[in-house]
């Protein structure tokens, strides 16, 4: 039993606030954390709360996280974006993510060529992960309710996922801060806040956050603006999959699912508002801070869950399964990327955009202080959502022909 149960919202809540404080302040004020990502100080703090049972891997808390704190976050970051860049930046990337795609199937059909034998329903979570690790966990909702595997298997590889992903996460995250591979890939993202902070005796972070005037009015209304686009775009894609339900054929399917799409529908908003309110959404000084600040505790909450006592009992091959697939991804993205002149930040964001979803890979470039990838990584990540369910689908009828 963890430390604090899973029922206790306050305590809870408590230690994701000051686990996210505890990594602004160590990114930004301790010498030997100056090369790491604060997002990477929440992971491996929640990570390791987790595993030392301080904390439950899952609670109503984590999912108000997800359902509340990240989409709000999303209107925050955007509002200070250049929409110029946006459209540059979104057909580089729209590129580089599909091929990422192909690296999420590869993977599939090589982990399942590896451990068919040995992993039971292996078949149908191939679908469910080829689904997931295109789009997110809308689509492995989605093909799960359509395979129907069995809750044990559901539920070993969901453990075996959440601990993945934290890994993968941290690999990302890491990669481009090596001197290496910034040299061979190229990293003119990095290379130009490095430029504006040359000056700074500071570290990185703590020059791109140094305090500035910001009102009580402004915060209100970044707050305000934000819920209103979310409750309005959530609220909009309800209606909209009501009235226009599914189709059979491939294509009016597709297209359904891109209009109805909420984090879509949430951006594109946010774009019109930034559009036709410019001097207005201009004001907004701190939207930016209360983004970031949301983003931090995402990445806590997505530490949290990644149990290493729970696959070792529950599913050790599953976490090879789904390991071999996120390499494989990251493989024939670094390779492409390397071919096709793509620096080392569009690479990471397309394979989290994979196998994260748009939001992880948004929080990513947040992290990062990447801030011109971050509306375009939004766009193209929703496509994911998209095209994610076919993609399982099709791995599905392909592997169990095997």
């Amino acid at each position: 039993m963890p430390l604090i149960a899973a029922d206790n919202h306050l305590l809870l809540w408590a230690f994701i606030m000051l686990a996210a404080a505890a990594a602004i302040v160590i990114e930004q004020n301790v010498r030997w954390a100056v090369k790491v990502p604060g997002a990477v100080i929440a992971l491996l703090i929640a990570l390791a709360a987790s595993n030392l049972g301080l904390v439950p891997t899952e609670s109503p808390v984590y999912d108000a996280v997800w359902g509340y704190i990240v989409p709000l976050a999303i209107p925050l970051l955007l509002f200070q974006l250049d929409l110029h860049s946006v459209l540059k930046e979104s057909g580089r990337l729209l590129l580089i993510f599909l091929i990422s795609s192909v690296g999420t199937v590869l993977g599939v059909l090589l982990g399942f060529a590896m451990l068919r034998r040995h992993i039971p329903e292996l078949d149908k979570i191939s679908g469910m992960i080829a689904a997931s690790y295109t789009g997110g966990g809308v689509n492995f909702a989605a093909m799960t309710a359509k395979l129907e595997p069995s809750q044990s298997i559901t539920a070993a590889t969901i453990v075996a996922d959440n601990l993945m992903m934290a890994c993968y996460f941290f690999i990302l995250m890491t990669l481009p801060a090596l001197p290496a591979v910034r040299r061979f890939w190229g990293s003119p993202h990095q290379d130009a806040i490095e430029n504006s902070n040359s000056g700074s005796n500071q570290n990185q972070a703590a020059a791109y956050w140094q305090p500035k005037a910001m009102s009580l009015q402004s915060i209100a209304l970044s707050l305000g603006a934000s819920i209103l686009l979310v409750a309005v775009s959530f609220s909009v894609s309800k209606w909209l999959k009501t009235v226009l339900g599914s189709s059979e054929h491939i294509v009016l399917d597709m297209l359904i699912g891109l209009v109805t799409d909420k984090y879509l529908l949430l951006t594109t908003l946010t774009f019109a508002v930034i559009v036709f309110c410019r001097k207005g959404v201009a004001k907004l000084n701190g939207s930016q801070e209360l983004g970031t600040y949301c983003i931090y505790l995402f990445f806590v909450v997505i530490g949290i869950p990644a149990s290493i006592p729970l696959i070792i009992q529950s599913a050790p091959l599953l976490f090879v399964f789904t390991l071999t697939v996120a390499l494989t991804n990251l493989l024939v993205t670094l390779l492409a990327g390397k071919l096709l002149k793509f620096g080392i930040e569009e690479i990471m964001l397309a394979c989290n955009a994979n196998i994260g979803g748009p939001t992880t890979a948004a929080a990513l470039a947040i992290g990062k202080g990447w801030r011109t990838l971050v509306g375009p990584i939004l766009v193209i990540g929703t496509v994911g959502y998209i095209i994610g369910n076919y993609i399982g689908t099709m791995v599905y009828a392909l592997v169990g022909s095997m």
